[in-house]
């Protein structure tokens, strides 16, 4: 297997790693969305998180990864075959990519050689369980992001063409990156993404020098790079596993869902879904945390994320969503 880049490794953009992290432990959060500059570990983190994800349990010979106990999906003949452990998937969706390609379409192959008329699944039929990752997601066609935005509302793929009839389980983590320059993203699957976070390239020269020292050392020996780093992944796996079996029994308390619609309420966010959001990550946070309950500190953290792709546009503040974000907060938090 080709050696892929640690997640502790990586220098800074501790907002971006902490949106993954969360988006780890709590997928109901609604996936990530990470816009910067180039060169700047967007690919990178989001790659690195095959290495942090717990296994899933499945069965041996199922394209789906349907979990043990799960009905088997319509359409599909194959034996399943025993429930085995296997790494969680982190699948690329790249750019013009067809409808077939991501749906899933007849296996022609089998159609010609035998006659039948079978299904060949596609990306979302592995990314099932997963996360589904997407580079240059502003780039992306409009048909494909439609048929996205519609998997992404009912957890399921359903495929009725070429006489096939099949609908699969198709819940994953949806992860897009991209630079703004090239394009804003459509509005409908921009508030799709749980979290927001902005990366830009470093400023301060000791990290500039840390980021090429780390990233030369790594690609001279990638085995060798991994095995130093090993022990920090092992760590923070644990960590997320942890986390996953914590978060359910976390108290809301009464204050922190008051702050939260105060704050949605103060930035003029758009819907209910901020708030939802809001708490997701928050109790993510405090699952990382190893807390007991959430608290407004973990509200704080992760509501720049949260929110900041929420905000209606005010042509009279010239302010960035960020900035207005964190004086909302500063405003929110002096009361």
């Amino acid at each position: 297997m080709t050696p892929v880049f640690p997640f502790p490794a990586i220098v800074g953009q501790e907002e971006m790693k902490q949106a993954l992290l969360i988006a780890c432990v709590e997928p109901r959060v609604g996936g990530v969305l990470v816009f910067g500059d180039r060169g700047t570990a967007k690919s990178t983190a989001v790659r690195a998180l095959a290495g942090l994800l717990p296994p899933i349990e499945t069965y041996e010979h199922c394209p789906y990864n349907s979990a043990p106990g799960s009905a088997p999906v319509n359409g599909d003949g194959r034996s399943r075959g025993n429930v085995v452990s296997k790494p969680a998937p982190v699948v690329d969706l790249p750019l013009g990519v067809t409808e077939d390609r991501v749906v899933g379409a007849l296996d022609i192959e089998k159609a010609l050689r035998k006659g039948e008329k079978a299904f060949e699944p596609g990306l979302l039929a592995r990314a099932n369980r997963g996360f589904l990752y997407i580079d240059e997601v502003n780039l992306l066609e409009d048909h494909i992001v439609d048929l996205l935005l519609d998997v992404a509302a009912t957890g399921e793929n359903v495929v009725e063409r070429d006489g096939l009839s099949v609908r699969h389980p198709a819940k994953f983590v949806l992860v897009g990156s991209g630079n703004p320059e090239e394009g804003e993203l459509r509005p409908q699957l921009l508030d799709r993404f749980g979290l927001s976070v902005e990366v830009e390239t470093p400023r301060d020269i000791e990290m500039r020098i840390e980021v090429v020292r780390r990233r030369d050392a790594f690609e001279r020996d990638p085995h060798g790079f991994c095995a130093q780093w090993a022990s920090e992944v092992d760590a923070l796996r644990t960590r997320i596993a942890e986390a996953q079996g914590r978060i359910g029994a976390l108290e809301t308390p009464e204050a922190v869902l008051r702050r939260a619609s105060e704050i949605c309420l103060a930035l003029g966010a758009d819907g209910l879904r901020g708030e939802l959001t809001l708490i997701r990550a928050a109790r993510a946070a405090a699952a990382l945390n190893a807390a007991d309950e959430i608290s407004l500190e973990h509200l704080r953290a992760v509501a720049p994320a949260a929110l900041r792709h929420r905000l209606r546009r005010d042509p009279l503040d010239e302010a960035g969503s960020s900035a207005r974000i964190e004086r909302g907060l500063a405003e929110a938090f002096a009361a």
